[in-house]
This record gives structure tokens, C-alpha cells and sequence, in this order.
């Protein structure tokens, strides 16, 4: 079902809860679920902002990655999509993206491991002959209302995709990144008002923050800059695979504006940030959190 099967414009903003009831195996699939999400594309429209450029956005088979996959693309952009194994996703957000007018590389693979991380910026620099803008979008979480309910195996992975992944996939990428380049690593702000039952994820999330401000300071000198987006409630694949369906139904509705997000509404912000619109903006966190406040 759609947006507008539901009745509902994707034009403002999308649905309020109560959504639909479901439950996705992990990692989820933005094709399976009842409702599905604006990404943007009958609404994004491009302005030639990052024409001639090369991305890499991990998780862009889907979500929030797709949606700035589109956006990067309609703004000029080459783009290389990292994925887990999402095929079918991986396969939609390439289409919209070849049928901007720009080329599209997904590659499936775990980003927990350090090799992968080098080659997917070896491809992306192979193919399209440099890397200008990265963004670490990729990201793992699951409930527990118990602390005693986390496996170290679940931890260990929770931030082995959250927070490891981020240094391979910069330690990879700066070396090929040129001045004017750009870093946008996607934070929450589940790392200023962290959710008990999402421990694990929001302490990863935290991490991100400070690391990203650190990176900031040592890549600025190379004339790449580093900030991140924090996103609150987005209604992606994540949500349905990793919470039980009764809060998936209510999902957003703690925000001020008692929704949540369309990743068409986060995209805007990765674009600014990956611009020369944003030329003085280093170590900045920018927040699309449904008017949440962040400190």
C-alpha cells in the first residue's frame, strides 16, 4: 500500500499513526512493507547542486539511503550504493537512479568487515574515477527491555555496522577524497534522548557523533569536511524488522508533530551538506527530528 492508496499526500509528509501492524525478518524490505515509504520520487526535484560528483551511501538500497540516493542523483550525482543483501531494494533505488540520467553501482556485502569496506571505495573509485562525497548511512538496532536480553554476539554487531564500518569506510575513502569533498556520517537522536530499550544502537549512535567531530578536525586540514545528520522516528524497512508490530503501529507519534519522518524529507539535508552550499559547515550535527530538540 501506498500513501496515497491510504489516503494520505506524500507531499505533506506522510502518515500518522496509528500505521499498519507488521513484522519483517532482519534487515528488512522496503518492498514488503504495508505502507510504503516516499522516497521522493514524485516529489525531489534536482538543481544541479552536485552535478559531476561520485557518492558512496551505504544502506542505500532502502530508506534513507535510497532517498538520497535519488536526491544525489537528480542533483548530478554519480552514485555507488552498499547494501547487505537486499536485492530487490538495491535494484529499485538503482533504476530511479539510472533513470536521472546518472550511473548506478550497488554492491551487497557485510561492512563490518574492513576488506569490504576497502573495496567498495576501490569500486567506487574504479568506476567512476574518484570519490567525492561519502555517506555512512548503513546502520543495525534491535529492542530488548532488558539489558540481560543482549548476546554479546548482537552487541559486537550493533557496532561493528554502526560505528566500525564508519572508520574503515573513512580510513578507506580519504586518501581518494580531493578538497571541496565531503563525509556525512548519519547519527540519531537516540545519542541525546537515548530509547532504554534501543541500549545498544544508541550507544553506538553517541560514538558517531564524537567520532564524526573528531574526523572533522583531522580531514578539514585535507580540505574534506565531516558533519552528520541526526535523524528522529523515519519510517524505513529498520523500523518493521527490528520492532515488535504493536510499536510499529504507534512508531513517531512522540514527536511534536506526532509522526514520522518520510526519508524524502531527510535527503534535502545530506544534499546541503554534500554541496559547496555548505562550504563553511564542519563538525556541524544537523537534526530532522520532527521538532524533538537537540542540545
Amino acid at each position: 500500500m501506498t500513501m496515497r492508496e491510504q489516503g494520505q499526500d506524500p507531499k505533506e509528509g506522510g502518515a500518522k499513526p496509528p500505521l499498519p501492524e507488521q513484522k519483517q525478518s532482519t534487515p528488512g524490505l522496503e518492498s514488503e512493507m504495508n505502507l510504503k515509504p516516499d522516497y521522493g520520487e514524485e516529489t525531489y526535484k534536482g538543481a544541479q547542486r552536485l552535478t559531476g560528483k561520485a557518492a558512496l551511501i551505504t544502506g542505500g538500497d532502502s530508506g534513507i539511503g535510497r532517498a538520497v540516493a535519488l536526491a544525489f542523483a537528480r542533483e548530478g550525482a554519480d552514485v555507488l550504493i552498499s547494501y547487505l543483501n537486499e536485492d530487490p531494494d538495491a535494484e529499485e533505488t538503482c533504476r530511479v537512479v539510472r533513470e536521472a540520467g546518472r550511473k548506478a553501482i550497488a554492491v551487497p556485502g557485510d561492512i563490518g568487515n574492513e576488506q569490504h569496506c576497502q573495496q567498495l571505495v576501490q569500486r567506487a573509485v574504479q568506476e567512476f574515477g574518484k570519490l567525492d562525497i561519502l555517506v555512512n548511512n548503513a546502520a543495525f538496532q534491535q529492542t530488548h527491555q532488558n539489558i540481560s536480553e543482549f548476546t554479546a554476539e548482537e552487541i559486537e554487531y550493533t557496532f561493528r555496522t554502526n560505528i566500525f564500518a564508519m572508520f574503515y569506510l573513512c580510513k578507506a575513502a580519504i586518501p581518494h577524497m580531493q578538497p571541496g569533498s565531503a563525509i556525512v556520517n548519519v547519527a540519531s537522536i537516540q545519542a541525546y534522548q537515548p530509547s532504554p530499550s534501543l541500549l545498544a544502537y544508541a550507544s553506538t549512535k553517541g560514538a558517531i557523533v564524537t567520532f564524526s567531530k573528531a574526523l572533522a578536525e583531522q580531514a578539514i586540514e585535507k580540505g574534506i569536511r565531516v558533519n552528520v545528520v541526526a535523524p528522529g522516528p523515519v519510517w524505513t524497512p529498520l523500523i518493521p524488522a527490528t520492532m515488535p508490530a504493536e510499536q510499529v503501529a504507534q512508531f513517531g507519534q512522540q514527536t511534536p508533530m506526532k509522526r514520522p519522518a518520510q526519508p524524502a524529507e531527510l535527503a534535502p539535508a545530506f544534499v546541503f551538506l554534500a554541496s559547496p552550499e555548505s562550504s563553511y559547515i564542519v563538525g556541524e550535527v544537523i537534526g530532522v527530528t520532527g521538532g524533538n530538540p537537540l542540545p
